[in-house]
């Protein structure tokens, strides 16, 4: 009778010390993007001013990242410019994220020719490629911060409208939610009080699996001169003007900035797959 206890004991803490990592892993991926986002306040212009004879310098211990052919430390520029394209990231994935829940909920929820429709536009922009549509709603919106933050956003919804739509059917066709169209409750009230409730963790992941999408293709149209302002020191912008001096040996004026780019970008990845673990059943348990 005593040999089950023995067995639970170990389960119990690898489900614990699995439990302790995904909180570790959630916490520094919250740490590192905090540290970038803030940085600027911190900083202040610091190493934004041009320094001719400090120009060129490769990463040392006084310019981690070097300097620029104007003397200008690329570090102080990649942390500015990543703050700027995360700050635009977030908030065009969120924007992306409400479009996604709202047309998804309305799809699953009402049905007919109302999911029908908006299954239909789901699959129209599936079809087409996504970076020319990126391109051209950003250019037929004016470019600019205005032109990157719309095209992102009315791009990167459709995934998640997909999973909303799938999770408010199984939803939908659940005892108490039927209980509740046959007591006279409005499709409006059914969504609010049945359908909200149970999507939150999908909404919460496929918002935070967002981000790296809507920042690489910030970074992407700012790099084809679609995006910001190239007086801004956003990501982009830095990478588009390092491909000049590339070829004279520069090498650091885009790789440095490029590893902080994917550093970030899987630091969100990791963030949404450890959210993922913690808020799944199966894995958070075992």
């Amino acid at each position: 009778m005593t040999t089950p206890v023995f067995v639970a004991l170990p389960i119990q803490r690898l489900h614990s010390n699995r439990r302790q990592r995904t909180f570790w892993g959630i916490t520094l991926c919250v740490l590192f993007l905090l540290v970038i986002i803030l940085s600027p306040w911190v900083m202040g212009d610091a190493g934004l001013s041009p320094v001719l004879p400090q120009r060129n310098q490769p990463p040392s211990l006084a310019h981690a990242f070097g300097t620029d052919w104007i003397g200008r430390d690329m570090l102080s520029r990649s942390l500015h410019g990543m703050s700027l394209s995360l700050r635009i990231g977030l908030l065009a994935a969120t924007m992306s994220a409400l479009i996604g829940t709202g047309l998804g909920l309305a799809a699953g929820t009402l049905g007919g020719w109302v999911d029908a429709v908006i299954t239909w536009i789901i699959d129209v922009f599936f079809s087409l490629p996504h970076l020319v549509l990126l391109i051209l709603i950003a250019f037929a919106v004016g470019g600019g911060t205005t032109g990157v933050i719309i095209a992102v956003a009315f791009t990167h919804w459709t995934s998640l409208a997909r999973v909303i739509r799938a999770e408010t059917l199984q939803v939908n066709s659940s005892d108490y939610v039927k209980l509740s169209h046959r007591f006279g409750r409005s499709p409006l009230w059914i969504a609010s009080h049945h359908m909200v409730p149970h999507i939150i963790p999908q909404l919460l992941v496929g918002l935070i699996l967002l981000f790296p999408h809507a920042i690489l293709h910030e970074a992407a149209l700012s790099f084809i001169g679609i995006g910001l302002s190239p007086h801004i020191p956003a990501i982009g912008i830095i990478l588009a003007e390092s491909m000049r001096h590339l070829s004279t040996g520069y090498w650091w004026l885009g790789v440095m900035p490029g590893v902080l780019l994917l550093l970030s970008v899987k630091a969100f990845d990791w963030l949404g797959e450890n959210v993922r673990a913690l808020l799944d059943p199966k894995t958070s348990q075992g």
